[in-house]
């Protein structure tokens, strides 16, 4: 049962500033009991604040209106950076309900801010007045930034529509809720159970050992658990023998959100889509996608249309290839059944074997997870940027796996905190992720605290922590994100780090893969966990060589995703699916673009697509979009050099550090000299 809130000023943790190095969260000082005092103070404190700035009798200026909101609710964004980073990387009963209860709470409370009308007034008046204002670029930019978000909230809408606007997000607030937190308790409760090793075949000794606990973790002595992750894919069908075994993963993987019980997303999903596109309509838009596509780089419908429908055709072209190439497998190597979907990641390693003469398990005793990130990721980052970074073991954390980092600039000045949670566990949604626990900000003068999460199985005790590729990959991937906040060098908190738009937010993180098969720092990382000896030259070689393997699946499962995601929000309120046609609709929208294959089903299907509840509704497009920039940008570095600090500090100097201080794609044509290219990528993924 849930103690009652703590109230009290001396022993809220959140009521003032963390007194520890950088202002880092005091997690040890932190209970559930916290939270909701905090947020009722910091909610009360921030509206306090926004009354008196739009009330006030002196006429509007930058100072007293545009920078007076960016300073305000400093204790409101303690707490939640706090809790909202817990409830996705270590939640419980008490978070889960405190999240609920919140949710139309905050979104009240940020229609408050927003659809204040006297406020957008003194916002409006400086807006107008902005070319005399004589204001430096950034300042410039955070005026106008603020003025569209007021209107894109519905500021300029009467009152009665602005009424209709705050029941609708209220209701968007709980229900987007509601469909992760079933994700999540489905994820769990939905892992599969093998009742003897020899069904487990073919999987990795060590996955089988870490299955065995998880069985025992949950009272299933004697039997194996297998976790399933949030994708539609699950690591295990690429080595299980047993194809019955395989099946049934792959079917209950499919099957969530859609099965009947407490979790089912159905309803869920059908009530957020046509809340989205009430609101969409009530601002003046045809349908939400083109509301948030006007925000991001891509700026409109069509051309996201265009970018997904002309990757389409050659992906299918390569993915029926690779089908064909499997089936052709399957038959010359066992009983002559038809390829299905769960048999693609089994035949596909095979076949990789067959072709490049070597397997993915091969792999795993040169990819120890602490020679992946000291002497890989962090290597990378030290050649290229000159970075160092030192353990430490006297901050607390919310988790004991949860390891802290400081990190030094090459003069040896902190630039700022990184925290890994690498390991997969209950409590901890699925996926990769990065967040923020304290942005950088000149006006605040506040060094970043960012975090990055994986989802990792966790060994048995003593046993060293293997990992996969497309594990190494992860951790490029999602240290590019924190790459990105720790370069943070921006006057405005609105502006820091990531805070740029969706679909360029992936770009930097993507073009931190890259390093993890340079072959300097392949080399260095890349070396036995028993023996310390390198990988092989040949197997190195072969790594290399297989990277367009099997690229039209990923680009098919990808691209049915980013599809299905702008086909659920291109619709009308009356166009919305209800519950019961959901998963038809799914089918024909994939069917319509031409992407349908039946042994590839979308990374995510609608009722456990994660991403289009939080910041990627209508823009899960963005990988791709990202990796158009992502792949120019990696020839760039081949052109000049690669693995140079004048590389590094010239990417830092002209886009890393710069957040979203300036229009996105003037930062890239900063960078790179000119527009981006689409042919890098293209080739990258065989689709030329």
């Amino acid at each position: 049962m849930q103690s009652a809130p703590d109230t009290t000023t001396a022993s809220n943790p959140f009521f003032a500033e963390s007194p520890l190095y950088l202002n880092y969260p005091p997690f040890d000082q932190v209970s559930n009991t916290h939270y909701l005092p905090a947020f009722e103070r910091g909610m009360e404190e921030q509206i306090a604040e926004v009354e008196a700035i739009a009330n006030q009798s002196a006429a509007p200026t930058f100072e007293n209106t545009i920078l007076a909101l960016e300073l305000s609710g400093q204790l409101l964004n303690r707490v939640a950076s706090v809790f909202f980073a817990l409830s996705s990387a270590h939640t419980n009963d008490d978070i889960r309900a405190l999240e609920q209860q919140l949710a139309p709470e905050l979104a009240a409370h940020d229609d408050s801010i927003l659809l204040n009308r006297d406020l957008f007034a003194r916002l409006d008046t400086l807006y107008q007045q902005r070319a005399s204002l004589d204001l430096d670029s950034e300042a410039l930019r955070l005026l106008e930034r603020y003025h569209t978000d007021f209107v894109r909230a519905g500021a300029g809408l009467t009152p009665e529509q602005q009424q209709q606007m705050k029941d609708i997000n209220a209701q968007i607030a709980v229900l987007q809720t509601q469909f992760s937190q079933n994700v999540l308790s489905e994820v769990n409760e939905m892992a599969i159970v093998v009742e003897s090793r020899e069904e487990l075949t073919g999987m990795d000794a060590a996955m089988i050992e870490a299955a065995e606990q998880e069985a025992i973790d949950r009272g299933l002595d004697g039997s194996y658990v297998i976790p399933l992750l949030n994708t539609s894919g699950q690591p295990s069908l690429a080595t299980l023998q047993n194809r019955d075994l395989r099946e049934r993963i792959h079917r209950t993987s499919l099957s969530r959100g859609s099965r009947g019980g407490e979790f089912d997303n159905r309803e869920t999903l059908s009530s957020v889509l046509r809340l989205r596109a009430e609101r969409a309509e009530l601002l003046g838009y045809a349908n939400h996608a083109e509301y948030i596509l006007e925000n991001q780089t891509a700026q409109t419908v069509a051309a996201v249309n265009q970018r997904l429908a002309e990757l389409t055709t050659p992906a299918m072209e390569n993915a029926n290839r690779e089908a064909a190439d499997l089936q052709e497998m399957v038959r010359a190597t066992e009983a002559d059944f038809e390829l299905q979907s769960w048999d693609w990641a089994f035949y596909t390693d095979r076949l990789r074997q067959q072709r490049y003469d070597f397997d993915a398990s091969q792999l795993r005793p040169y990819f120890e997870l602490d020679n992946v990130l000291q002497r890989g990721v962090f290597y990378a980052a030290e050649q290229l940027y000159g970075l160092t970074f030192e353990e430490r073991t006297d901050m607390p954390v919310y988790q004991e796996d949860v390891r802290v980092f400081e990190v030094f600039d090459a003069v040896g000045s902190t630039l700022g905190i990184f925290m890994a949670d690498f390991y997969a566990r209950p409590s901890k949604r699925g996926g990769a992720w990065m967040n923020a626990y304290i942005s950088q900000s000149d006006l605040l003068n506040t060094q970043p605290v960012v975090a990055n999460h994986l989802n990792i199985t966790k060994p048995p005790a003593g046993e060293p922590t293997l990992l996969t590729f497309d594990e190494t990959t992860t951790m490029f991937h999602e240290f590019g994100h924190a790459l990105h906040g720790l370069f943070s060098s921006v006057e405005y908190p609105y502006f820091s780090g990531t805070r740029v738009p969706r679909d360029f937010v992936e770009y930097p993180s993507q073009v931190n893969e890259m390093w993890a098969t340079w072959p300097e720092v392949l080399a260095n990382y890349a070396v036995h966990y028993q023996t310390g000896e390198p990988m092989p030259q040949e197997l190195l070689d072969k790594v290399l060589s297989t990277q367009a393997f099997n690229q039209g699946f990923e680009t098919t499962e990808y691209l049915a995703a980013s599809i299905l995601d702008q086909s659920l929000h291109q619709l009308s309120p009356e166009e919305v699916p209800d519950a019961d046609s959901i998963m038809a609709f799914e089918a024909q929208a994939l069917e319509t673009a031409g992407i349908a294959h039946e042994d590839i089903p979308p990374r995510y299907r609608s009722t456990y697509f994660s991403h289009i509840m939080g910041g990627y509704s209508a823009g899960y497009y963005s990988y791709i979009w990202s990796e158009v920039l992502d792949a120019d940008t990696v020839e760039w570095f081949k052109e000049n050099g690669g693995l140079l600090r004048e590389n590094g500090d010239h990417f830092r100097q002209t886009l890393l550090s710069r957040g979203g201080s300036e229009d996105a794609m003037q930062l890239f044509r900063d960078f790179r000299g000119r527009d981006a290219e689409i042919a890098p990528l293209l080739e990258r993924r065989g689709l030329n």
